[in-house]
């Protein structure tokens, strides 16, 4: 039953409304985010490669070719089975590199504007062919079921029509680097429109047509001549060169590498689409057979190619021939919309872009001129499809038009195949090689179609180089224009040495690419500068966009003046503009305007964190010995990370490298922060202070106070330097620096001085009261005696006495307080002050106790030699030193204190003794917190341990000699000052 063209027309307008509206759906979140990421949209998008083709001409080729047709499904097959080897290395690139098209990535491999502009070319003249086939499948698809159809107008309608949904579908606002969500879904829409519709025409066929599956064999055993009809083509037709070109078109039709990589979500999901697409395809081509002998049965008129919808045009009901016709415009639409989409943002970047941006005055909105002039584009390109169709009309069936493309589209494999497998290759190669098969390709195909009353099917002059059976014209086609690309790949990449550029992208392309440090410095100085420059070529609106862009990306401020840190703005740059102009324009436009300076060094800093990411993003592809390196390399850096000291490595230029969480921690200051940094340009105190230390001959700083936090903080410092090993460049070399925050050890052990410090007194005790005893005794017996004494001379001797006693009790409450004085947690500022004063205070305050008192101790310390101290922590040194020497002689000896000058920057001070001596056993222990040799209770065991930190926090040393029975001698070794002392300060008696 005829049905009305107007019907077809609003079912074909309403049903791309449709999908527009799931595209529309997708984009503004409507759709759940899983279901728009799911591997099965994702394999369902990958539909589009099942054209009208598929639909329609399928049907056609198996009537001439019998299972020949199903080739063009099982190269696909074979091409995703390859899914680790091939389609996964070509997604990574995509990806990591932002390309947009197939011609970006020939653009990328083989740098140079030439690769891009003849891929970009070569594909326009090789798809038109098959853009043409949809608009025949359609327009003839219409004048099947409406019967009276005019053809002319109705190919235009239609392809002004689809001009606006793909505009819609793919220009509607400017998205050049972000995956079009919309688009995706949309497909996957329609791949599953497509396959319901084709389903139940082959249901209806089977069923409503031959009788179900019981009156078919009984039909074929009456007709055994339509089995024939399938398997004695295979056998004599083209089989291996249609199966090998289908193996190409599954990657390399442009729709298909949109598609596949381009807008390639998840990457994990090529891996389900490895095995879920076939599947589809598998099910698409199961109604073929049965439709084609449905048409037989039914002895329809049309051409085979369009059996799907002429065998429903005798229901009753229309829904049928109108679910054929959807089906049919789905298939043909969608590969329309995608394939030009995927022209036009090829045009944009390798015919137009580069013609408009360079040599050209900036755009005030480049955004807004690259979004007309592609809505342009595709209008153009519908138009020359259009005019295509128009000049090989009523030539070709639809298989035929489909194969040209196939063919045209193989001519990319060399070039490909060069990228995954053979760094060798050159663009002078890859140029000659495309020109070459390009040549055969048009000479073969082409030329003979514009030939009015041409034909494909005839068997040229070559053929009897392929045997007595002859070859068709697609194996023909198919064999020499290869050879001649793939002869002429070689001999060109051969003969041609590679430039630097091509040597470092065919390293970005390898499946897992070398370590290349990012080198030098850009010679702008801040973000600013860069959208200054960019300005130049861009305008100040895209220029200020794309700087924004990268900068919130790295997540760097406004102000960055980092050198590491702007050249990795320079490179995500470089990346997003590849997205947005192509990478051969993107090369051009950033080397130009965002220079590098002349012989700068390796930002070596900006290297490692680069390697960091690249190890990162290839961790899920190492395999074996690699993958063990990386797993040590990654257990030595989160030990480095996790240690608990601070730890700062320093390149040779200054930069930081390596800044710990300990580090982070104790300083404050995030790693992204200091990374790259030169230590001098750290926040405050630890630039300084870092920068100071590093720049000393000092190896190590026994203690470091600085103010942060809002407390007084203590650290030690050491550094050691990085020598480069034999082999290895300068730049290996550089500087670490660990950080140990001490604050609360220094804390614990001022408790525990001012802890012995009271001890002390507490051993003082009996001596206090016995020499305050004798002067209290002595001034109650003078002050008993004034009372009878009247004599002027007698009252003034005995005052004088009593003054006498007072000063001396003064004396020894004054040295007690003095030595007991300050909170524990407090620490005198370094002053001034005389050896022997601090050695006396110390002589008095030990004579107190009752080993001092039982022997004879001497001062020699000069007058002249002064030292710059803690004079109350040095007073406890001493003191601790000389009641041990004191306890450890017998009654009636002499404990002496010497000292002399060690060299004009330094003193000696002897203490000796002629005691018991120190067992050897025990002498390499003495200096260890709370050992002792003393019964519980008469000593805490922190008296040599307390000396040996104080002595070395004043960047001194300590050394004791000691033989049983004959004595010990403790020798301190403590820095001297400047004599004489400088005017301002007063020295402290």
């Amino acid at each position: 039953m005829p049905i009305e063209l107007w019907l077809l027309f609003v079912t074909a307008v309403a049903y791309l409304g449709l999908l527009f509206l799931v595209a529309y759906a997708a984009e503004r979140g409507w759709l759940k985010p899983g279901l728009v990421h799911h591997p099965l949209t994702y394999s369902l998008s990958m539909g589009v490669y099942a054209t009208s083709w598929t639909y329609y001409g399928s049907v056609g080729l198996a009537s001439q070719g019998g299972y020949v047709f199903l080739t063009v499904y099982l190269g696909v097959t074979a091409a995703f089975a390859l899914t680790p080897l091939l389609l996964q290395p070509l997604a990574r690139i995509v990806r990591d590199y932002q390309l947009a098209s197939i011609a970006d990535l020939f653009a990328f491999r083989y740098p140079s504007r030439v690769s891009g502009l003849l891929v970009t070319l070569f594909m326009l003249i090789g798809i038109l062919p098959y853009l043409s086939l949809q608009i025949q499948a359609i327009t003839e698809s219409a004048r099947v079921i409406v019967q009276d159809a005019p053809p002319d107008i109705l190919a235009l309608v239609g392809c002004v029509t689809l001009t606006l949904f793909a505009i819609l579908f793919g220009a509607r606002h400017l998205t050049p680097r972000d995956k079009h969500e919309g688009l995706v879904a949309a497909i996957a829409f329609e791949s599953a429109v497509k396959l319901i519709a084709l389903l139940s025409v082959g249901g209806f066929a089977l069923f409503g047509v031959l009788g179900g599956p019981d009156a078919l064999a009984e039909w074929l055993a009456e007709h055994p001549e339509r089995l024939r009809q399938l398997y004695d083509p295979v056998g004599q037709g083209p089989w291996l060169a249609m199966l090998f070109l289908a193996f190409c078109a599954a990657f390399l039709l442009p729709r298909q590498f949109h598609m596949t990589f381009a807008e390639n979500n998840n990457p994990a999901a090529l891996k389900t689409a490895s095995w879920l697409f076939p599947l589809y395809l598998l099910l698409l081509n199961l109604p073929i057979v049965p439709i084609l002998w449905a048409g037989i049965r039914q002895g329809t008129a049309t051409a085979p190619d369009f059996y799907a919808v002429a065998i429903t045009l005798n229901q009753a009901q229309p829904w049928l021939p109108l679910l054929a016709f959807v089906g049919g415009v789905s298939a043909a639409s969608a590969m329309m919309i995608v394939e030009i989409l995927a022209l036009a943002s090829m045009c944009m970047n390798h015919l137009i872009l580069p013609v408009r941006l360079l040599g050209h005055a900036p755009q005030r909105d480049l955004y807004r001129w690259i979004l007309w002039t592609k809505r342009l584009v595709i209008a153009l390109i519908f138009a020359a499809a259009y005019a295509f169709h128009r000049i090989i009309e009523h030539n070709q069936g639809l298989a035929q038009l489909g194969l040209i493309s196939f063919v045209a589209a193989a001519q990319l494999l060399p070039g490909v195949l060069g990228i995954l497998f053979w760094p060798r290759a050159t663009r002078i190669g890859f140029i000659a090689g495309l020109c070459g098969g390009a040549v055969v390709w048009f000479a073969l195909l082409i030329l003979p179609l514009t030939v009015h009353e041409g034909t494909l099917t005839r068997e040229l002059a070559l053929s009897a180089m392929f045997g007595e059976g002859g070859a068709n014209i697609w194996s023909v086609t198919t064999f020499w224009s290869l050879t001649v690309n793939a002869l002429l790949f070689v001999l060109g990449s051969l003969l041609s040495p590679p430039i630097l550029e091509e040597a470092e992208a065919a390293e970005a392309c390898r499946p897992q690419p070398a370590y290349q440090p990012l080198a030098g410095q850009v010679a702008a100085t801040s973000p600013r500068q860069f959208e200054k420059q960019l300005a130049k070529v861009m305008g100040s609106y895209a220029a200020h966009a794309e700087v924004l862009r990268a900068r919130l990306e790295l997540g760097l401020p406004h102000d960055e003046e980092r050198p590491t840190e702007l050249r990795r703005l320079r490179e995500r740059i470089h990346r997003n503009l590849s997205g947005l102009l192509g990478p051969a324009l993107a090369r051009l436009i950033v080397d130009d305007q965002l220079r590098l300076r002349e012989k700068s060094h390796i930002a070596l800093a900006e290297s490692i964190r680069y390697m960091e990411e690249q190890l990162e993003e290839s961790r899920s592809r190492l395999r074996g010995a690699v993958k063990a390196l990386d797993d040590l390399r990654r257990y030595h850096r989160d030990v480095l990370h996790t240690l608990p000291i601070g730890v700062c490595a320093v390149s040779p230029q200054g930069e930081v490298l390596i800044w710990n969480d300990a580090m982070q921690a104790i300083a404050g200051v995030d790693a992204r922060q200091a990374m790259g940094r030169t230590l001098a340009n750290l926040p405050v105190p630890w630039g300084e202070l870092l920068a100071d230390f590093a720049a000393s001959a000092e190896r190590n700083r026994a203690k470091q106070t600085l103010q942060h936090g809002g407390r007084w903080r203590s650290y030690r410092l050491h550094k050691a330097q990085i020598e480069p090993s034999q082999g290895q460049p300068r730049e290996a070399g550089g500087l670490v620096i660990l950080v140990e925050d001490r604050t609360d050890l220094d804390t614990l052990e001022a408790e525990l001085a001012h802890s012995e410090r009271l001890a002390s007194i507490g051993r003082f005790a009996a001596g206090v009261a016995h020499e305050i005893g004798n002067p209290v005794t002595g001034i109650a017996c003078i002050a008993q005696n004034l009372i009878y004494e009247d004599d002027p001379e007698r009252l003034e001797a005995a005052a004088r006495d009593i003054l006498t006693q007072t000063q001396r009790i003064s004396d020894i409450v004054k040295t007690l307080l003095a030595f007991s004085h300050g909170e524990p947690l407090a620490r005198q500022p370094p002053s001034l002050f005389r050896l022997r004063d601090c050695v006396l205070e110390a002589v008095r305050l030990v004579r107190l106790s009752h080993a001092g008192r039982q022997v004879q101790l001497d001062c020699r310390v000069g007058e002249d030699f002064l030292i710059r101290a803690d004079r109350q922590r040095m007073a406890q040194v001493f003191v601790n030193l000389l009641a041990n020497a004191c306890e450890a002689s017998d009654p009636h000896t002499r404990v002496e204190v010497v000292a002399e000058a060690d060299g004009a920057e330094h003193l000696l001070v002897h203490i000796y003794d002629q005691g018991r001596g120190i067992p050897e056993e025990i002498r390499q222990r003495i200096f260890e917190p709370f050992f002792t040799t003393k019964s519980v209770g008469e000593g805490t065991g922190l008296g040599l341990s307390l000396v040996h930190s104080i002595i070395e926090e004043h960047h001194g040393s300590i050394q004791i000699r000691s033989r049983p029975e004959q004595g010990t001698v403790v020798t301190l070794r403590l820095p001297r000052a400047a004599v004489p002392a400088p005017p301002e300060e007063t020295i402290i008696p």
